[in-house]
């Protein structure tokens, strides 16, 4: 896929009370320290971009992991011409032509209507160069610096500043330093030094045709900043555009993608694009080249390597287990970012941004460690990381934002009481995590606490309710909360109702189908969970929250593709050997809900989950529970893939006869041989091979075996 062909504005198209991705467009490199975007609108809050309005307000420089989490470090960087009635964005904005822009992950281009300039922003890791070619005489840049700012003059080609402004961080005076070099100089009588807050500064540079700027930034101090831009000051333009490109295509011809319809192709990219914005680097290289980052908590600079902007919550099912296959050096790297900010916070990190913000069920960065321990990457790490896991299933914190919430209750009672807010997801989350604990400590030999744990990922069984076949709410007394209503959104469960948090037992479907009393009841709540109307009630939170609206949208039932908490729905029926039930079902979801335009996705696209889920869905195979080693089987979406794997080895997956009326895989053989298990493991595909998918149109169903099914206790 050329670079080219990607347009940044996939899934950008966004109000709070519904969202077709909740995406930025962002140009940056891939896991950019900055990202830029064009803002449209600055007074709309978190949703300060919109492909449908035509007003430009400048380059937002931004770290905006996601609307509901808020932007830091953030400033606006706006070319004009002439004399502004008033030093501000609304006086400086102009109207441009969305179709007639350029935007791409390796640089943005907007033409100016107002003044007829063209202007360009192509990224760095820790910088970019800005390009503005103007017509009209007095040319200018507008620098828009909301929130505390210092900024000073150092000579007629240099700007140097900082700017404090956060959603929350653990340093009140969490500070981010730039600098600014300009080929042609600005116009001044003597040096500038200047501080304030919410201020836009005019620079102007004369009757000039056109200005280069390029910039360097940090987040550790302005030395750091200058010496970030002093590596890129011999660089042009075209040098920077060359870089970020060959950046890009690193990554995105990791998979080949061969197929009569281009249009599900271009998906398939642009959903790849997405998956290599997150996490960001929050590091940098001091002058011998080492990894340096600033410690928020301390307030000081410490050695190593340290990423951001990752909700774990929403990432740990798809982006991940990618990241094992096709990107593990990069994957390595963050896991050593994630144990510094243990050494540094206590606890692992569950969203950071740019430090803890503790939001979400659950310590699921616990399932990245144990996916990365069974398939060996980073064994180095893993006796601290099991030390850090268990701290985390056994301390309480003395703050809320770190750490498991309710541990001691859910040591004492085996779960998680009502008395706690989505306190149905804490449980079933933390058996998860304990299940996790346990695999590393296998891995690691420590017998007594891998059994302990593997005996309390199993806890999901106290609020399990037979009659109802619901996970419920329980109060300390043992007994559950009523009145209960399984359609009831939000209160004992997180962004979903009953329906949808009910079966995220990821580790032991196997025991949850014994619950129910046997497959046939199993299935028929599976059944029953696609065959209604996606309905819901508003009593946990007293309004309609985006969530809804999307579920409701969308024709599938409770099967709520839009948020992570329903990913793993549809092959849940491959646990009870009925796959035939889960791939019309898989397919109808990748070919109707997703695309490549402004509209592409059901629900928020956080940190690339929902992208990874589309990607591995089309590959054919899906990680129900990372942690296990197996990928799940499901129905390829395409013709031919080519996997260029981290071993540096190939899986290539075919699809034949590959139509729309193929809705039913017929038969699988990899390498040559039969393949009849419903599963493949990590081991086998980093192997690389042939996987041929012979497609049908009715299914053939098939009794499997037990070793046929996929992983459970």
């Amino acid at each position: 896929m050329n670079i080219t062909e990607i347009d940044t504005r996939h899934g950008t198209d966004n109000q709070a009370s519904f969202s077709n991705g909740n995406c930025l467009p962002y140009t940056g490199v891939p896991f950019g320290m900055n990202y830029f975007a064009p803002q449209t609108n600055g007074e709309n809050g978190s949703w300060w971009f919109n492909p449908r309005d035509r007003t430009f307000q400048g380059f937002r420089l931004t770290h905006q992991p996601s609307p509901w989490m808020g932007d830091f470090s953030y400033l606006v960087l706006l070319p004009f011409n002439g004399a502004l009635k008033e030093p501000s964005l609304f006086h400086a904005q102009s109207s441009y032509r969305p179709d007639e822009s350029v935007f791409n992950p390796s640089y943005v281009e907007i033409t100016e209507q107002r003044y007829q300039l063209k202007t360009r922003i192509i990224p760095s890791m820790y910088g970019g160069v800005l390009t503005a070619r103007y017509t009209h005489k007095e040319a200018g840049l507008l620098l828009s610096l909301p929130g505390q700012y210092q900024l000073t003059i150092e000579d007629e080609q240099t700007i140097s500043g900082s700017i404090i402004n956060y959603a929350g961080c653990e340093d009140p005076t969490f500070s981010f330093y730039f600098t600014l070099h300009f080929k042609q100089p600005i116009r001044f009588d003597t040096p500038v030094k200047k501080k304030g807050e919410n201020d836009c500064i005019p620079l102007y540079f004369g009757d000039i045709d056109e200005q280069v700027v390029q910039f360097g930034t940090s987040f550790i101090s302005h030395e750091q900043a200058v010496l970030n831009l002093s590596r890129e000051l011999h660089l042009q333009p075209e040098d920077y555009l060359e870089q970020s490109q060959q950046l890009w295509s690193n990554y995105l011809t990791k998979i080949d993608i061969r197929d009569k319809n281009q249009h599900r192709r271009s998906t398939f990219y642009h959903n790849l694009y997405r998956t290599f914005l997150f996490p960001q680097t929050f590091y940098e290289k001091e002058a011998s080249g080492q990894a340096i980052h600033y410690d928020t908590l301390a307030k000081k600079v410490r050695p190593g390597y340290l990423y951001t902007n990752n909700g774990f919550w929403d990432t740990y099912k798809t982006v991940y287990p990618l990241y094992s296959l096709i990107a593990q050096d990069k994957y390595e790297e963050m896991l050593e970012g994630f144990l510094n900010s243990y050494r540094e916070s206590g606890y692992l990190p569950k969203w950071l941004s740019p430090d803890e913000r503790g939001l979400m069920p659950g310590t699921l960065i616990d399932a990245v460690i144990a996916d990365a321990a069974v398939k060996n990457i980073r064994p180095d790490l893993m006796p601290d990381f099991l030390t850090a896991m268990v701290k985390g299933a056994t301390v309480q914190s003395a703050s809320a934002n770190y750490g498991r919430q309710g541990t001691t209750d859910y040591l004492t009672y085996g779960y998680v009481p009502a008395s706690y807010h989505e306190s149905v997801n804490h449980t079933l989350d933390y058996c998860y995590s304990d299940f996790c604990i346990s695999q590393v400590a296998s891995i690691l030999g420590d017998t007594d606490t891998a059994l302990h744990y593997r005996q309390q990922a199993k806890n999901y069984q106290h609020i399990f309710d037979p009659e109802t076949c619901f996970m419920r709410a329980k109060q300390t007394d043992g007994t559950f909360t009523t009145p209960f209503t399984s359609h009831r959104w939000g209160g004992d469960y997180a962004e979903g109702s009953a329906w949808q948090s009910s079966f995220a037992v990821y580790h032991d479907f196997k025991g949850l189908i014994t619950s129910y009393g046997g497959q046939e009841r199993f299935q028929e709540k599976l059944i029953d969970l696609c065959n209604q109307p996606p309905a819901f009630t508003v009593e946990g939170y007293g309004f309609e929250i985006h969530e809804m609206s999307e579920m409701a949208a969308i024709e599938f039932g409770q099967l709520a593709i839009s948020n992570q908490p329903s990913f793993h729905l549809p092959y849940l029926f491959n646990y009870i050997g009925k796959p035939e039930y889960a791939q019309p079902l898989l397919k109808q979801l990748m070919t109707q809900v997703f695309d490549d335009s402004a509209t592409g996705y059901p629900g928020d696209e956080d940190n690339g989950s929902m992208a990874g889920w589309y990607i591995f869905s089309s590959l054919g195979f899906y990680p129900v529970c990372p942690s296990s080693g197996e990928y799940v089987v499901g129905i390829p979406l395409f013709d031919e893939v080519t996997i260029h794997l981290s071993t540096g080895k190939t899986l290539t997956i075919t699809a034949s006869p590959n139509h729309e009326q193929q809705q039913f895989v017929d038969q699988i053989s990899f390498n040559g041989s039969l393949h009849e298990s419903l599963f493949f493991t990590h081991e086998a595909l980093i192997n690389g091979g042939t996987i041929d998918f012979h497609l049908g149109i009715v299914p053939r169903p098939k009794t499997y075996t037990k070793k046929q099914l996929p992983f459970s206790l």
